[in-house]
């Protein structure tokens, strides 16, 4: 029962397959496209984006300091800011990115404050 559970063999269904087996999705399974999240931002629902990060710099947002990055999935640009933070491990230009969070439009320009993130395998871009 517990292999099965792990998806490691045990019982299997009908059509001869593992009930169980782990399903891998893409990275950027149930993402919301960039060039969207202006209008998807409308109700401030939680939103997840991938892209790849093409610009990582410091800036000070409200006299604090903040890490700022770009975010590019080839539709469009959004800004990912973490607050009250000047580098991030990993957080560096040509790195691919999954992150959430509720989207704000700053000056015409899509924003995902401090979000939830997943950095991708190097080698996976």
């Amino acid at each position: 029962m517990l292999r099965r559970l792990l998806g490691r063999g045990g019982a299997t269904g009908r059509d001869g397959g593992d009930d169980l087996a782990p399903v891998s999705e893409p990275p950027d399974a149930g993402c919301t496209r960039i060039r969207d999240c202006a209008e998807a931002s409308r109700g401030r629902p939680v939103l997840r984006v991938s892209g790849v990060l093409r610009d990582v710099g410091e800036q000070t947002v409200a006299g604090m300091p903040a890490l700022r990055a770009e975010l590019d999935d080839g539709t469009a640009c959004l800004d990912v800011v973490w607050l009250g933070r000047r580098a991030i491990a990993g957080v560096e230009p040509g790195r691919e990115l999954v992150a959430s969070g509720r989207v704000v439009v700053t000056h015409g320009r899509p924003v995902l404050f401090n979000p939830r993130y997943q950095l991708q395998p190097l080698g996976q871009e």
